[in-house]
């Protein structure tokens, strides 16, 4: 029996639907000109905590019972996951650990401790923090909450994939960011269910492409080193509950380089005033630099922003970084 079910992203969406905004999805008449492709942009990046994180963390943390609710929450993040974590715990009073891989982004740690939850730094890696923050949890007698493999986090991220078939009900292809796979797993499993034509494609960072491995491998497959900007992404294996529906239901992985991803920010900002976090820039990255065009025909794309959260210093040596033209 897979992790979840078209019905599970239904529940998610009934149960979150005060917490969360339903963000919009925006027609560039640039970006079709450049691609070939109708391109629209589904904006988490405008989401409440800044990506679409909140989505999964309060379908998970409003589905746990008060009392248990009130020996708190942990988690293990990169950033995002952790600022949603923080937020719907707040909103619920809960309190809240986090903990995030040492040298993380300034502007995440910053709003995580905004919204009152106690951050502590471990490791380099995913699996580094996930681990401390699981032995966080059963020390504290905490409710462990995963960034992606969960069924409750993957069905609350697959509520976005409801929003786009229902605002662009003849979209050809939606491009998703694909780390530890519980975005793409929901989206995936909310659309082929509704809409079994339309084409889903994950986009990674070439220097982070566990996703893309294991879906060649045909099993899941851990590398040893990762190295890009999309912070959001670093993961170093596709969870164990969100892989089996990327096999079932995604019909391709796309690689990007980090020139590629770093001009898609840049653009993105210049010709759409949408600020992107590297992360949020992947997807738009795999229209711009001609990969989708040669896995799919012409039609309406969907490049998901999943995140706009960047330290302006940050920004400004992205912006330097990218080139004329990816």
């Amino acid at each position: 029996m897979q992790a979840i079910t078209i019905n599970d992203v239904l529940d998610a969406r009934e149960r979150i639907s005060r917490v969360v905004r339903r963000t919009p999805l925006i027609r560039s008449s640039t970006f079709s000109e450049w691609s070939g492709f109708e391109v629209f942009l589904k904006a988490e990046n405008l989401q409440k905590t800044g990506s679409f994180k909140i989505r999964g963390a309060s379908n998970k943390v409003m589905s746990i019972a008060p009392h248990e609710g009130q020996r708190g929450v942990v988690t293990g993040s990169s950033g995002n996951h952790g600022q949603a974590v923080a937020c719907v715990a707040a909103r619920f009073g809960y309190g809240a650990t986090v903990v995030m891989p040492e040298g993380g982004s300034p502007v995440k740690a910053a709003s995580i401790k905004g919204y009152g939850a106690n951050l502590v730094y471990c490791g380099k890696t995913s699996q580094e923090r996930l681990s401390f923050a699981e032995k966080l949890a059963k020390e504290s007698g905490g409710a462990f909450i995963h960034p992606y493999d969960d069924p409750l986090v993957m069905a609350g991220q697959g509520t976005a994939g409801l929003e786009i078939i229902e605002d662009l009900d003849d979209a050809s292809v939606i491009l998703v960011p694909t780390g530890g796979c519980g975005l793409i797993s929901g989206i995936a499993v909310a659309v082929k269910e509704k809409r079994p034509n339309v084409k889903i494609f994950g986009v990674e960072p070439a220097g982070s492409n566990s996703t893309g491995l294991s879906f060649k491998n045909g099993k899941r497959t851990a590398l040893d080193r990762i190295e890009t900007a999309a912070d959001g992404i670093r993961t170093t294996i596709p969870g164990e509950l969100t892989f089996p529906l990327v096999q079932k239901y995604v019909d391709g992985m796309i690689e990007v380089t980090e020139g590629e991803i770093l001009y898609a920010q840049r653009v993105l900002l210049e010709r759409c005033k949408l600020l992107a976090e590297p992360t949020g820039a992947v997807a738009l990255a795999a229209i711009l630099s001609g990969a989708l065009a040669r896995l799919a025909k012409s039609g309406k794309a969907v490049a998901l922003l999943s995140g706009g959260n960047v330290a302006m210093q940050e920004l400004a040596e992205y912006l330097l970084r990218a080139g004329p033209n990816g």
